[in-house]
């Protein structure tokens, strides 16, 4: 009954600290809890899922950090234990809206059936659109992945990693944003990666917001997929 009701409470409440890099901002960091609770006669399932980033900025150069762990059991059998971190920087220091970008960035997921996952390397970026309240940003690059399958294969290879990404906000009511990417090996035909998040806001005051979020993954060479959907409220704090 108490671990339902740690449950239910993480479900309704998204706790979220946020900032936005101004001319004054130089640091960020964003902590986010969320969770379900499905309970029947003969079932049960619940999922938890939890997310600290850390920013950092600087004249022509932005430094981030995240890592991000998703838990859930259905019927007392595991469902999700699917640990992600990465450390990525952006480099401005050409013309407006382009900057080069840096990643590293480790997985390992039971639900994709991913062991270890080790991806590192680099590309470009370009904002198409690039205003306070709409935001369209294309990336492009070259990732080396290292990996293991709890199966037992290992393998490595190098993938095309293109990214989109967006932000809108209507009328500084609804916040809607978007991160979406494919990644395909160069060498291993059929091996492709996606990863899509997608979140909406409803602002009911300036700091507090009602949120909904859509996460899907997939691993190809596994033949995994997962799609999890999580609610609550957050709150924003800038600084």
């Amino acid at each position: 009954m108490r671990l339902t009701l740690l449950l239910f409470l993480g479900m309704l409440l998204h706790l979220e600290l946020k900032a936005q890099y101004s001319d004054s901002t130089k640091y960020h960091i964003v902590l986010s809890s969320t969770g379900s609770v499905n309970r029947t006669n003969e079932d049960k399932a619940y999922l938890l899922n939890n997310a600290l980033n850390l920013g950092m900025k600087r004249e022509h150069f932005v430094l981030n950090s995240s890592s991000s762990w998703l838990y859930g059991k259905q019927n007392n059998s595991l469902s999700n234990n699917d640990f992600s971190s990465t450390l990525n920087f952006n480099l401005y220091k050409t013309f407006p809206h382009f900057y080069y970008w840096g990643l590293l960035n480790y997985n390992t997921s039971y639900s994709l059936k991913l062991k270890n996952q080790l991806l590192a390397g680099g590309g470009i970026a370009y904002s198409f659109l690039d205003r306070p309240n709409a935001y369209v940003n294309l990336s492009d690059g070259v990732l080396f992945d290292q990996s293991s399958l709890i199966v037992g294969e290992s393998y490595n290879t190098y993938r095309n990693s293109l990214r989109l990404q967006y932000h809108f906000a209507i009328k500084e009511i609804i916040v809607i944003d978007g991160s979406h990417f494919l990644q395909n090996s160069f060498s291993r035909k059929g091996d492709h990666i996606i990863r899509s998040t997608t979140s909406v806001g409803l602002k009911l005051r300036k700091w507090i917001s009602l949120t909904t979020a859509l996460n899907y993954n997939k691993l190809n060479i596994t033949g995994r997929e997962n799609l999890n959907l999580t609610y609550g409220l957050s709150i924003d704090q800038y600084f």
